[in-house]
């Protein structure tokens, strides 16, 4: 793999492990939800689930450069099909909303997603609000 290309798997990997990150405490709960996503999304049908550790470890190690946020979001983008750019915000928006609570800096990640992937407001507005939606409690 070279080192600015990931596999599409990798990139929404990356994505998971840039949101779960950005409050800098990967929690239990978000951490169950990257497995249950790799599990059962269709989009991740074709990844070897062996591959979740390295990928994650991968990311993480870039995300302590000093440049490495910049870094994340430019291999996520250059790895990317558009086509997948709603898909992966959708997952991204499930691992900020696994703790219940979505943090400041989760929603600053979200919004440099948002960016980085050229979505529209509406389209991300309506995966926000499916996210919540999905992860309410009585």
């Amino acid at each position: 793999m070279s080192e600015e290309i990931l596999s599409p798997h990798d990139a929404l990997v990356y994505i998971m492990v840039l949101v779960s990150a950005a409050d800098r405490d990967m929690t239990d709960r978000e951490l169950r939800r990257i497995g249950d996503q790799v599990r059962s999304l269709p989009v991740f049908a074709e990844f070897d689930p062996e591959d979740l550790v390295p990928a994650t470890q991968d990311c993480a190690a870039l995300l302590q450069r000093d440049d490495g946020l910049e870094k994340v979001l430019e291999r996520i983008v250059a790895s990317l099909p558009a086509r997948l750019a709603e898909t992966a915000y959708a997952i991204a928006c499930e691992i900020a909303a696994a703790d219940l609570e979505v943090e400041p800096e989760e929603v600053r990640i979200l919004q440099l997603l948002r960016q980085h992937l050229r979505l529209d407001k509406l389209a991300s507005a309506a995966i926000e609000r499916a996210a919540r939606a999905r992860n309410l409690k009585l």
